[in-house]
């Protein structure tokens, strides 16, 4: 009979255990200079290496990255600085200059001799009449 007891006890701490849920986070991280798909591929295959980010897509169109990311193995900060690592701006953690540098030229900024387009700038407004 003991051995039935602590048997169910030990069974069903194991279950317990196994049932936590890991807080997993969205985020949105402007990525103002990705514009192109070699620089969504760059940073979607470095982000998937963090251990804990479990999605990564970087819509270039926009300029911004989400992620979702479990909360018990990293944190946005580490994947803002992987961002920054590769060369790219990541919300207020600006781009790391030398990895800048060694981008391909069609992954640099129109103002730095590189392929991406020439940032918009928003029509000046009418005045209404």
């Amino acid at each position: 009979m003991k051995r039935l007891l602590l048997l169910s006890v030990v069974i069903g701490l194991a279950a317990g255990s196994s049932a936590q849920v890991k807080a997993e986070l969205k985020a949105k991280i402007k990525t103002p200079n990705a514009l192109c798909e070699a620089c969504k591929t760059r940073i979607e295959s470095q982000l998937r290496r963090i251990d804990g980010v479990v999605f990564a897509d970087v819509n270039y169109r926009r300029g911004e990255t989400s992620v979702r990311y479990l909360t018990a193995r990293t944190d946005i900060e580490q994947i803002k600085t992987t961002i920054a690592n590769l060369g790219y701006d990541a919300d207020d953690v600006t781009a790391n200059e030398e990895s800048y540098k060694r981008l391909p030229r069609t992954c640099k900024k129109f103002e730095d001799g590189g392929g991406h387009p020439k940032p918009k700038t928003p029509a000046p407004s009418q005045p209404s009449q």
